[in-house]
């Protein structure tokens, strides 16, 4: 079904129904079973809307399969265990890592993999990324439905493509934001009636002035926690890589990609993807509140560095032509540099206790 009918269904609804937050309004652009942006429309690379850090370098991928290795040790190398990777992409990432775990024969015998994928038309993409790794993926719809055991979990850019609510600050409290429909029939940003409580906005915010937006995310809360509950009884670790903030605070971050460009988010439902910054301050806690360790979360930038961005570089260049050099030095500008990838996305590793993840420091 084209993108145009998916607008006219929403006014449809909202006509019908009354506004809709703007959760529900992200979870019908993006999974729309006939005209939802992931489930119709390839938005990685060069065709696509954004390009992720995988698809910019081999090195993002073998980085991270080299900090899972170490995770495997760490957790007493099981003789059985899940690796997990949630919103898969086009494979890439995984590729990759599992490129580099061949180094480490008894880790991909240990292994069970599972790319929990909604959108079949990327599953069959991951599935031809991925024909001629070491180990076949079992496809799984939610992280529910990952076997019990030991768990290795990855998810790049994965949280902010989740629904999030919006609350803005009003003379009567903090009032959910919602899409309506306008005089001449367009799409309107208002205030609902339902309301934040009071206890669940943080002090430094609760003074803001009036117009302030303020963003929960409980989807991906719910998420972090169950990995965490996971992770806390079996054992494991996960790696969450995303752009995002270190602490609560207010702001709006809902935006739009459409054809490369950032876009008006009401402007193109199904055609453009929407995604939000996520807070990591909130992730963390929510893993915790699972009975899983969340350790100190930092920059890609220097995680990557860390992880030895520098050193493979080098050792990939070794030999090349002085294009093939040049193109490997921007890539590791493109993944780590401040003004690039470096500063914008930030990386959470949760573990269970006593379980490292190489390059983060123990929690304090």
């Amino acid at each position: 079904m084209p993108a145009r009918a998916l607008k006219d269904r929403i006014k449809a609804q909202i006509s019908a129904e009354g506004p809709l937050s703007v959760a529900d309004y992200m979870a019908i652009c993006l999974g729309d079973p006939e005209a939802g942006y992931y489930t119709t429309r390839e938005p990685f690379g060069a065709t696509g809307d954004f390009i992720t850090a995988p698809e910019v370098s081999q090195m993002f991928g073998e980085l991270i399969g080299a900090s899972c290795l170490a995770a495997y040790e760490a957790m007493g190398a099981p003789d059985r265990f899940q690796l997990v990777e949630l919103g898969p992409g086009r494979g890439t990432l995984m590729a990759d890592l599992l490129r580099v775990c061949t180094l480490r024969p008894a880790f991909l015998k240990a292994a069970s993999l599972h790319l929990v994928e909604t959108s079949p038309r990327l599953r069959k993409i991951q599935q031809e990324t991925l024909a001629g790794a070491p180990l076949k993926p079992d496809f799984r719809t939610t992280f529910a439905d990952i076997p019990d055991g030991p768990l290795i979990l990855i998810a790049n850019e994965f949280f902010d493509a989740l629904p999030i609510h919006q609350f803005v600050k009003t003379s009567d409290g903090w009032r959910e934001r919602q899409v309506g429909l306008s005089a001449d029939g367009g799409f309107i940003f208002g205030a609902g009636t339902a309301r934040l409580p009071d206890d669940a906005v943080p002090p430094r915010i609760a003074g803001s002035a009036e117009g302030t937006i303020l963003e929960t995310q409980p989807a991906a809360n719910a998420i972090a926690e169950d990995i965490g509950a996971r992770i806390a009884k079996p054992g494991g670790a996960a790696i969450f890589i995303d752009y995002g903030y270190l602490e609560t605070g207010p702001g709006d971050t809902l935006q739009a990609l459409y054809r490369h460009e950032f876009d008006d988010v009401l402007a193109h439902p199904g055609e453009a993807d929407l995604t939000a910054h996520v807070n990591f301050e909130a992730l963390a806690a929510a893993a915790a509140r699972g009975g899983a360790t969340a350790l100190p979360p930092m920059t890609q930038g220097d995680f990557l560095l860390r992880s030895g961005l520098l050193e493979r570089a080098g050792a990939l260049g070794a030999g090349k032509s002085r294009e093939e050099q040049e193109a490997i030095h921007d890539a590791v500008e493109r993944l780590a540099a401040p003004a690039e990838m470096g500063d914008l996305f930030k990386v959470l590793a949760v573990t269970g206790a006593g379980i490292s993840f190489l390059p983060f420091d123990s929690a304090s």
